[in-house]
């Protein structure tokens, strides 16, 4: 058995997202495990450089997690040919330019979403990593998470018979920042900035629906900015001008209808962050990050509508929980090992920036169902 080395240079990993979700819990879990598996029986050891603007930042990231390199100039980074995938998850503005110099250094690429703010920046991405020959993924991590595994299960299992509709509620009351400091960046609530949770979110449900429910066939959407004054990470009061809640409407290919509610200003009252509910002829499931409930056609409870009496029925107990029947590593984790192996030549890996730009499509339409105030059917992608 050999262990082989692959390189990466880490861009954008100092920010919250990219330090935790794939720093920490995938490349360096990915090393104290000894490396990702080839079929084999060899492993396939990541060995990253960090890359950072502020020296003390990044210096003191790499040497918290036994990191040995680090720098604060890309070009020297970019020119390493040692080095051979450029990963980037800084911001959505400036990912396009990154992207297409790691392109041109003939780094395969792989990155966070949106992949670009509009969508000819995200297909001219596509274009340009075709013509270089280089590999490319996007991360769509939301696949591999064990409730909406559980609900592909369901899905591919027929238990739903055909399904009617999905409702999905995301989402979480994000702190204006005076009387408590804000769990997300200011710049998601800046317009100017690459901020807006149409943005941000219709690139996930562009991918989980495609992949779970359904191919999307047309959008209605509606967006709104509920708070229009926050304050920002050094208490400054500033206007919000991105939108902070999102109302969509999908219509898919298969007949099916899903609705989504995004909002970082709703207060959760609900099984999880996010829950997506699908409705069939011969049953249901309840889904959250983790869990996942069912309901059959022939243990549906007869509710009767009558206001005039408080209803006592425990309608959650009427809910069956869907066993664990494998194991579940960190969804991040488990796209950067597929994507690791399939850079080495082992196994294809088909969420690439097409399928990125699909999502950065959505968003687009999204936005203009919202300006013009009317269903936008969606026309297939090519690169």
């Amino acid at each position: 058995m050999a262990t082989h080395r692959i390189g990466i240079v880490m861009h954008g990993v100092t920010g919250r997202m990219g330090m935790n979700q794939h720093l920490i819990r995938s490349i360096v879990a990915i090393r104290k495990q000894g490396g990702v598996a080839l079929a084999n029986g060899d492993r396939l050891m990541p060995d990253p450089i960090l890359v950072g603007r502020n020296e003390e930042k990044i210096a003191a990231l790499a040497k918290a997690h036994g990191i040995e390199r680090w720098t604060t100039d890309l070009d020297i980074a970019l020119a390493n040919p040692d080095d051979t995938i450029f990963f980037d998850a800084a911001t959505t503005q400036a990912r396009p330019g990154l992207l297409k110099r790691a392109v041109a250094a003939g780094k395969h690429i792989y990155c966070e979403k949106p992949v670009a703010t509009n969508l000819h920046e995200a297909l001219d991405l596509c274009r340009a990593a075709k013509a270089a020959g280089v590999k490319h993924g996007v991360v769509q991590d939301k696949l591999w998470l064990p409730g909406l595994k559980k609900l592909q299960l369901l899905n591919d299992a027929g238990f739903f018979g055909k399904v009617l509709s999905v409702r999905g509620e995301f989402g979480y009351w994000v702190f204006e920042g005076d009387l408590q400091t804000a769990q997300r960046p200011s710049w998601n609530y800046r317009d100017e900035d690459g901020g807006g949770i149409i943005l941000d979110m219709l690139c996930h449900w562009r991918y989980v629906i495609d992949n779970v429910f359904g191919k999307v066939k047309s959008v209605s959407c509606l967006g709104a900015t509920h708070i229009p004054s926050r304050w920002d990470e050094q208490g400054k009061a500033y206007r919000a001008t991105a939108d902070d809640a999102a109302y969509a409407t999908f219509e898919l290919e298969n007949g099916v209808i899903v609705q989504m509610n995004s909002s970082w200003c709703v207060r959760v009252r609900r099984d999880d962050l996010v829950t997506f509910q699908v409705d069939g002829t011969n049953g249901s499931a309840v889904a959250g990050l983790t869990d996942c409930y069912t309901q059959s056609r022939v243990n549906t409870p007869k509710p009767v509508w009558n206001p005039d009496l408080r209803n006592t029925h425990d309608f959650m107990a009427d809910w069956s929980v869907v066993p664990e029947t494998s194991t579940n590593d960190n969804a991040f984790k488990v796209q950067w090992e597929l994507f690791l192996k399939h850079v080495w030549g082992e196994g294809e890996f088909r969420w690439n920036l097409l399928e990125g730009a699909k999502g950065v499509q959505l968003v687009e339409l999204g936005l203009q169902s919202w300006r013009e105030r009317r269903w936008v059917d969606i026309t297939p992608l090519e690169a």
